[in-house]
């Protein structure tokens, strides 16, 4: 393994240039300090010979010691070791100096994924292997045995000389009586001796299984084949002599020191494995290629329901606990799939099957089995299972979810996509007519505003329960999100279309809704596109059910609208191209712009004082707290022409329909570091968090995309956190686990946006290991007035502190809504009472200053 010097002031860049490092097998020793630097290469002896190269970040400001340190590596004393500069621009001094010195290199930060190649590339052939050393081995114990006290005397020093630690005994019964009280690993013995010869000793010791793992050898001063021969046959390894020369002795000996080392290390490897086998969690166990019991450890003994190893060994593993399929049919060894893995020695990853307790419980698990070969001979298999009844449940309930909304209890959009992508192809195969009906509640927002989220959520109950009143057996009723909903009709009469589109606008304007003793009017405008054999796709026909719900919005709100081809069409398109043509400009032309709102932690306001402007109390913050980092939220807006501030939800839809978001989302991470670096020597130092969509999160090479940024911009990723919705890690869960694996590894922090709005909201927290949980803003805004949100809020709070995350309340708009949340136990506070977005991160004191157009009042 090649050791490297890594010198670069900046942690980020650091950690990012060893994570390429570390995986081509490049031993990284990281330096920030110049003076470490020069003190490592000045160092005589093991030290610098064992460095193999140096990655250097060029310096951006003139550094006395940077410069001694460039110096001394031109000397030739230095020239072997390779040198690999890394720049952020290709800076004439920089070039100079790679260029006047072999065995170097340059590349650019931009560039930094390319190093671990360059480095390579720019190191030797791998050394020469050390010649084997085959001395002394120390710290063996040696017992030496002979009636000569100046032989013993000799042999003795000669041994621990080499390291060996030595023991003398004067003929064979000292000898047995100190191999019996010491833990001797070579036992080397006189032949000839007053009494017993040296063979008897070695029998002894080769029968006694109290000694039977010492290595013996016989000395005798006398080349004899008799003697020879007899120590061999009573169990000796080496016959040695008294007259060779000393070296080819010690080499003799070091052969019988090697054997008991490697004997050792394998009695470590295999007490190793045991311990291993063990302590692992899984259970795990062996059989022969009969399916007989061989080996068993306690997890498995545990998880079957046994106490005793040997109720298990010699068993059947098929008699004993996979007999039956999980509903408690009996299978034979010739149809059990595990009973034929053993019998033909097959590998088997992943199976899922049932193993059955002592308690006649089935337990489902999963197991792998491996062929155990020993010298190309199969001995049998080892099996390795887990229970998964937990996970069971859990793919349930996660498959529940994946088709439902946790709300209303209907089935939610990614199923009904399903649904009606085969109601399309079913009907090209028919003359048959359905409809497809988009739904939208008109007041639904007054509703949830007025009288609190907990009457939203009872209302959206109410309407699914009046739409499902409607439904044939044949149709598909789902809930597309918020108040959307949507219905698949199969088999209709196109001349009923309208009216039968209208019978489900009925239903929910028919009676009023009522809640907390007053009614409220509920109007629904309904959109419906007809769906035939002429019906190109699945995305053609949600497009204009889209565009007829639209239109009937446009015009009145509460009415049916079916869709018309060609008048519809040219209706929308110009909304629509006019949204996706503007998107690409405005990323072209550089039209975004980023506003910024404090997001302020708990624990540091003075209650007894709270000011009643908003912003103040951040104001405050800031001056009290000059080396704390503050975080803000990077918000997106669209300069419009006339130079104000366009709020995110009039265009973010129409970016997410032309695939446009992923673009934007790189753009505000570009633009976000780009501030962070600008602002990187103001103080307080200043923090971000930055919303990733779920188009982004789907995107393979977003983390490499954030990495490559956070080495360009040279920026902490402690001052980073990624807000991610629950809807949009859930519709790409393995994505968002790998994007927040990585960088949580790198150091940048996560948030789950929106949080508590699903009952499934805590599962998520088992496979998503984020930081920080977002509460939802409809809790906050009914905090004062609504207990089941106070509850809400606190249990969130409970939570999350319990598994070491921390939560973020949102929409604080007043100074009570502050103290509430202090009564919860919440961390950090966000909103407008906290500080109202504003365009441009401006570190005047780590104040945000408005440096153009005008501020939005989009909250979000």
């Amino acid at each position: 393994m090649d050791r490297v010097l890594l010198l670069e002031a900046s942690a980020t860049r650091r950690r990012a240039v060893r994570t390429l490092l570390a995986p081509r097998g490049f031993d990284v020793t990281e330096s920030n300090d110049y003076a470490q630097a020069l003190e490592i290469l000045r160092r005589q002896g093991e030290t610098v010979s064992a460095l193999r190269a140096i990655v250097l970040g060029w310096p951006e400001l003139a550094d006395s010691l940077a410069d001694e340190l460039f110096a001394l590596l031109r000397r030739e004393e230095f020239e072997h070791l390779a040198v690999l500069l890394l720049a952020d621009s290709s800076d004439a001094g920089a070039v100079n100096w790679m260029m006047k010195r072999p065995s170097s290199a340059m590349l650019l930060w931009s560039d930094y994924s390319e190093c671990a190649d360059a480095l390579s590339k720019l190191l030797a052939p791998a050394a020469q292997p050390q010649d084997l050393d085959i001395g002394g081995q120390s710290h063996l114990r040696i017992l030496f045995v002979d009636d000569s006290a100046t032989v013993r005397t000799a042999f003795r020093r000669l041994l621990m000389k080499q390291g060996y630690v030595v023991e003398t005994a004067n003929d064979v019964e000292d000898g047995w009586a100190k191999a019996q009280a010491g833990n001797f690993d070579i036992a080397i013995v006189d032949y000839f001796m007053p009494g017993d010869p040296g063979p008897v000793l070695v029998r002894r010791l080769k029968d006694d299984a109290r000694t039977t793992g010492v290595l013996t050898a016989i000395i005798t001063g006398t080349y004899s084949d008799r003697v020879i021969n007899e120590s061999l046959a009573a169990g000796a390894l080496e016959c040695l002599f008294k007259s060779e020369a000393r070296e080819l002795f010690l080499a003799r000996l070091g052969s019988l020191a090697r054997a008991v080392q490697n004997r050792q290390s394998v009695d470590a490897e295999r007490r190793r494995l045991q311990s291993i086998l063990s302590s692992v969690g899984d259970g795990v166990y062996g059989v022969d290629a009969r399916g007989l019991m061989q080996f068993v450890n306690p997890a498995a003994l545990d998880m079957l329901g046994y106490d005793r190893t040997e109720e298990f060994i010699g068993r059947s593993a098929h008699e004993l606990f996979h007999y039956a399929f999980e509903d408690g049919t009996p299978t034979t060894p010739a149809s059990c799939f595990l009973s034929q893995a053993y019998a033909q020695g097959s590998q088997v990853p992943g199976w899922q099957s049932v193993f059955w307790t002592r308690g006649n419980r089935p337990m489902p698990v999963e197991c792998t089995v491996y062929p155990l070969n020993l010298d190309g001979r199969r001995e049998g298999s080892v099996v390795a299972f887990r229970d998964i009844s937990s996970r069971r449940m859990l793919e349930e309930e996660l498959r529940w979810q994946a088709s439902h909304d946790a709300l209303t209890k209907l089935k939610n959009r990614g199923w009904f996509e399903t649904q009606l992508e085969q109601e399309v192809a079913r009907l090209k195969r028919t003359e048959q007519i359905s409809i497809l009906l988009f739904l939208d509640l008109d007041r639904f927002k007054y509703i949830n505003d007025t009288a609190g989220h907990t009457a939203g959520d009872q209302l959206l109950v109410d309407m699914s329960r009046r739409l499902s009143s409607r439904l044939r057996g044949s149709d598909h009723l789902a809930r597309m999100g918020g108040d959307e909903y949507a219905v698949i009709l199969r088999n209709v009469n196109l001349e009923r279309a309208h009216a039968i589109a209208d019978d489900f606008r009925r239903a929910i304007v028919g009676s009023p809704f009522a809640y907390g003793g007053k009614s409220y009017r509920v109007g629904v405008s309904i959109g419906v596109a007809v769906l035939d054999q002429h019906t190109p796709s699945r995305t053609e026909a949600m497009a204009n059910a889209d565009i007829a719900l639209h239109l009937a919005k446009r015009h009145g709100r509460n009415q049916v609208h079916l869709f018309a081809e060609d008048a519809d069409q040219r209706a929308m398109m110009d909304v629509e191209l006019g949204w996706s043509a503007r998107l690409e400009e405005a990323l072209r032309l550089d039209q975004f712009v980023l506003c910024f709102q404090p997001i302020l932690p708990m624990r540091q306001i003075d209650y007894d004082a709270l000011p009643e402007q908003h912003g103040a109390l951040w104001a405050r913050h800031l001056r009290r707290h000059q080396q704390q980092r503050v975080f803000y939220e990077a918000l997106i807006r669209l300069r419009d022409a006339d130079g104000s501030l366009v709020a995110p939800s009039a265009f973010l839809p129409a970016a997410e329909r032309f695939s446009l978001i992923g673009d934007i989302d790189r753009w505000v991470i570009r633009n976000a570091f780009k501030a962070l670096r600008e602002n990187s020597s103001q103080e307080p130092p200043v923090g971000v968090s930055i919303n990733l969509s779920a188009q982004s999160i789907g995107q393979a090479d977003l983390p490499r995309f954030i990495t490559d940024r956070l080495v360009e911009y040279n920026i902490d990723p402690r001052a980073v956190a990624f807000e991610i919705t629950e809807t949009g890690a859930l519709n790409n869960l393995d994505a968002a686990r790998n994007l927040i694996t990585e960088l949580r590894a790198f150091g940048c922090r996560f948030a789950l946006d929106d949080f508590g709005v699903g009952f499934s909201s805590f599962t998520h927290l088992k496979h998503l290991d984020v930081d920080m949980l977002k509460i939802d803003g409809s809790f906050t805004q009914g905090l004062l007035t609504d207990p089941v949100d106070l509850a809400v809020i606190t249990a969130i709070t409970s939570i999350a502190h319990s598994i070491g995350k921390i939560t973020v309340a949102e929409y604080v708009d007043r100074p009570e809504i502050l103290r509430a949340l202090r009564n919860c136990g919440v961390d950090y506070a966000q909103g407008f009472y906290v500080g109202r977005p504003k365009a441009g991160l401006r570190a005047a004191g780590g104040q945000l200053e408005v440096v153009g157009g005008n501020e939005s009042a989009a909250n979000g």
